[in-house]
């Protein structure tokens, strides 16, 4: 997976770093796509990498832990692949939402083990991958501002729900593992540019989104596990949306 995954960010990269040339050789031609912003509808494509990370805090029994030392929540890429719907309100406003809207993430938990156990494969510094297979379903406000030629800047603000199809709360031989919870919900926020070209409009987008559900499936009887009260998803998202 993290092959695909390195493919995937080289290629978007890539693209990104062309921006910067489309861009200028459009904004100073003729008005591309004139009617485009006041279609009632209009629809697109997201393909977009994502930074992904947990928030998390000690349960008090991690004081008296004499094994586990610390604990650090490891930043890890991801992609994002999301077909986009998008309703014209007035002449700044948008509402938008991604009806098929896939995040494929891999977060991690690094621990600092003081009496590691060779037998079960730890180490002094042990990591708990937990791979995320989630469908969203966000909501957004889009403020757009006044056209200049072939150039817009607009900010987004909304929330969202999650469902996480890799979440291993049901299991019950998820022995020496995180347990999380299949369902989440919070908000983000985000600024994106559109670009118009003859036949598309071309828009990277930038966005950060809080969890504000606990997420962990608490059990005192796993030992990476009991030192955590909950836990609770960040994800930074850079993407490229065709519309």
């Amino acid at each position: 997976m993290q092959y695909l995954l390195r493919g995937k960010i080289i290629i978007l990269s890539t693209f990104i770093s062309l921006l910067p040339f489309l861009g200028s050789s459009q904004i100073y031609n003729d008005l591309n796509l004139p009617d485009h912003d006041y279609r009632k509808f209009h629809f697109g494509i997201k393909l977009g990498t994502n930074r992904a990370f947990y928030h998390f805090n000690y349960n008090p029994l991690f004081m008296a832990s004499d094994s586990i030392q610390v604990v650090e929540s490891l930043q890890s890429s991801g992609i994002n692949l999301a077909w986009l719907v998008n309703m014209r309100l007035g002449e700044h406003f948008d509402i938008r939402t991604y009806p098929l809207d896939l995040i494929f993430t891999e977060k991690a938990l690094e621990y600092h083990l003081k009496y590691p156990n060779k037998l079960l494969g730890e180490d002094s510094i042990t990591t708990k991958t937990i791979q995320g297979i989630t469908m969203a379903l966000p909501l957004e406000l889009k403020f757009s501002s006044d056209r200049i030629n072939n150039f817009k800047v607009y900010l987004l603000a909304g929330a969202k729900m999650e469902y996480d199809f890799a979440a291993n709360a049901g299991e019950k031989n998820a022995d020496q593992q995180i347990k999380l919870n299949k369902m989440d919900y919070g908000v983000e926020a985000g600024i994106g540019f559109h670009f118009y070209f003859p036949v598309f409009v071309l828009s990277p987008e930038l966005k950060i989104s809080w969890g504000l559900k606990n997420l962990h499936s608490r059990d005192e009887n796993l030992k990476y596990s009991n030192i955590i009260d909950d836990i609770t998803s960040r994800t930074i998202s850079f993407s490229i949306i065709i519309e």
